[in-house]
């Protein structure tokens, strides 16, 4: 048996209504879509998305037991620097592993667990651990700005103690050109939204849908949830209309409480019908974009013994409203705003690439050493224990800090140093277990800290090398929100 043996999500905590963005551009463009839309904060991108969503799938799993990690995304930091690696190495996994990057199309994150599910079946990986997370930009005054939100979904794909398995799929490829984007476009093109709906949207996934059912002698009335993307909240109606589904067995697109989330979106609506799911439930899951894919999953009585994971629901429930429109255009890039000087001299900030590759467990896994003679943790990792009444030489094991809790000791506003949402917040973390070092603090307010209350680590994008094109990562502290 091959499916789904775990999920996970990432939503950013930021969200902004879409009367903000109107009030601010409605007179180009005036939205009819109701609602709020996930953003990114400053230091999010699509791979620190990822390592967040995969952490909640992975979350009470072995982590050491993970042989394969795919990533699918349409906004990659990089044209040529693999990011599944990227994401592997902040996770903590083992280097024997499989990795590889789906893009280019909406529909890469069905494709990525396609082959996923092609790998474990084929007896090539155990298990493959599936990330997907986009942070599409897009144009001001634009119909995009106003649908797209930024998230991201993990799924781990095995073949023991599956919670849904996959008993089928059915495949379709157009080359429709519905959006596009080329080789040194900031922003993508898309053609005439009547047109992307009805020749679209409507049309493939009905087909596809149609030709599974086809397939494998199956009625609409058989699943309990049907999911799939559609940006359009009357067109998501009707293809269940047009299918002779009952609205009760449509799942919640999520579009006025999230956006659409590009190559993550049909996922993390898989990751909340499963949130949902008991056994025996049948799931239809279909994508979208140069065609269609369409695939259905048998729950089984693994899905009970799913530990606690934050999904859906604990994200979309943990939120802070982004008011400023224009703070909200600066952390997207299109805002050009004065920086001082300090700004200057950290975006000139030299990447050592070789320091990097040495201590990459180090820096992008956050794995400090832990004494084996008095088990004392420490972060950097050391060559002789911090602990002065031990003192042992050369007798450290890792031990990996990213996923544990912690306790802010001090913390500081700086108000002098440039930040993209000032002032600049950072302190000194007391880790559960021992352990303290001092991090950036982030997805907070300087008024919300005090001292003593629990944090978490957040893999977040620490700065932008722009001379060379490289995207520094490390570790921040975030609240715990309760």
């Amino acid at each position: 048996m091959v499916g789904i043996v775990s999920y996970g999500a990432h939503i950013p905590r930021l969200r902004i209504n879409r009367k903000t963005i109107s009030s601010a551009m409605g007179w180009l463009n005036p939205t009819t879509l109701p609602g709020e839309k996930a953003v990114a904060n400053y230091d999010e991108d699509s791979v620190t998305m990822a390592v967040a969503a995969g952490r909640d799938c992975l979350s009470d799993l072995e982590r050491e037991k993970i042989e394969g990690l795919y990533f699918a995304t349409t906004t990659s930091p990089y044209k040529e620097r693999q990011s599944a690696g990227i994401i592997a190495t902040a996770l903590d996994l083992r280097p024997e592993i499989r990795t590889a990057d789906f893009t280019d199309c909406s529909k890469a994150g069905i494709a990525a667990l396609l082959s996923a599910c092609d790998t474990v079946k084929a007896g090539s990986a155990k298990n493959i651990l599936l990330c997907a997370s986009d942070r599409r930009p897009a144009k001001a005054g634009t119909n995009q700005e106003l649908i797209y939100g930024d998230g991201a979904a993990a799924l781990l794909v095995g073949d023991s103690q599956v919670a849904a398995s996959l008993e089928g799929y059915y495949t379709l490829t157009y080359d429709f050109m519905d959006y596009w984007r080329a080789e040194g476009d900031e922003f993508e093109h898309s053609w005439e939204d009547r047109f992307i709906r009805d020749e679209g949207y409507i049309k493939f996934i009905t087909e596809a849908i149609s030709g599974l059912l086809r397939k494998y002698e199956l009625n609409i009335k058989d699943f309990a949830k049907i999911v799939y993307p559609c940006p359009y909240i009357r067109e998501h109606a009707a293809i269940g209309k047009r299918l002779g589904a009952e609205p009760s067995q449509i799942q919640e697109p999520m579009l006025a409480s999230l956006g659409d989330t590009g190559t993550a979106h049909a996922l993390m609506m898989l990751v909340a019908a499963l949130e949902a799911a008991k056994p025996g439930d049948k799931i239809l899951l279909a994508g979208y974009g140069g065609g269609s894919d369409a695939l259905f999953f048998q729950v089984t009585e693994e899905i009970e013994k799913m530990g606690d994971r934050r999904g859906i629901k604990t994200n979309l429930a943990s939120k802070q409203e982004l008011t400023s429109y224009e703070k909200y255009t600066f952390f997207r890039g299109l805002l050009n705003v004065e920086r001082g000087a300090r700004a200057e001299e950290s975006e000139g900030t030299f990447t050592p690439v070789s320091r990097l590759w040495r201590e990459r467990r180090a820096i992008l896994a956050l794995v400090g050493s832990k004494c084996k003679r008095c088990g004392t943790p420490q972060y950097p990792p050391q060559r002789i224990c911090v602990n002065p009444g031990c003192g042992a030489v050369n007798e450290m094991e890792p031990y990996r800090f990213s996923d544990k809790k912690g306790h802010l000791l001090t913390y500081t506003g700086d108000n002098l140093a440039f930040s993209p949402s000032p002032p600049q917040i950072y302190g000194t973390v007391d880790f559960e277990g021992k352990g303290r070092y001092w991090f950036d603090i982030t997805d907070c307010e300087l008024e919300s800290l005090k001292v003593g209350m629990p944090v978490e680590m957040s893999f977040r994008r620490k700065y932008l090398d722009k001379s060379r094109g490289i995207s520094g990562y490390f570790w921040k502290a975030v609240p715990v929100q309760v």
